[in-house]
């Protein structure tokens, strides 16, 4: 599997009067040098958070990808994958999402594009003591300022409290 990838099946030893030389082809450097950064330039970060009020779950950690450094840049016109690791205190049939950008100290709703958690890879009914992993689309919009801002994400559970609430910075950029 390798050797086809890295394109060894595409060396050419020639004998010269030197010894051995190897010609390789573009396309084996390309996949051995490019695509090894291109890799690490779209991995998923650890971002720091801060906990709102996560009443019956416990954060264990939480990802943004594309997200190379914090504050995360989030360009306009693109969407960044939010994963949170949790473990929940709760046993719940159903979750929902809710997403404000926090504006100077005013919260203002912030679109996903899907507000079930049970749709956003965790398999309901969530179970007390289990841990998860929710993962969601953050799009941001071309029509939103540039500025930087909080971005508070809550996963409530079927009575309405939080499983997870989360709030971490961010910076939208054209």
């Amino acid at each position: 599997m390798f050797k086809d990838f890295f394109g060894v099946t595409g060396l050419a030893f020639r004998r010269g009067a030197i010894g051995i030389t190897c010609a390789m082809d573009f396309r084996v450097i390309a996949r051995a040098f490019f695509l090894p950064l291109l890799l690490g330039l779209s991995r998923a970060e650890q971002v720091k958070f801060i906990d709102c009020g996560s009443v019956v779950g416990t954060v264990k950690e939480v990802n943004i990808s594309p997200c190379p450094s914090q504050p995360c840049q989030l360009h306009k016109g693109q969407s960044y994958t939010v994963n949170v690791t949790f473990t929940s205190a709760t046993d719940s049939q159903t979750s929902k999402a809710v997403v404000h950008g926090v504006i100077a100290g005013v919260p203002v709703p912030f679109p996903i594009p899907v507000d079930d958690g049970c749709k956003c890879g965790i398999h309901c009914p969530i179970q007390k003591q289990n841990t998860y992993s929710y993962v969601n689309q953050l799009p941001v919009k071309t029509e939103y300022p540039s500025l930087r801002l909080v971005v508070e994400w809550e996963l409530g559970d079927d009575s309405g409290k939080d499983l997870f609430c989360i709030k971490f910075p961010v910076q939208i950029v054209s």
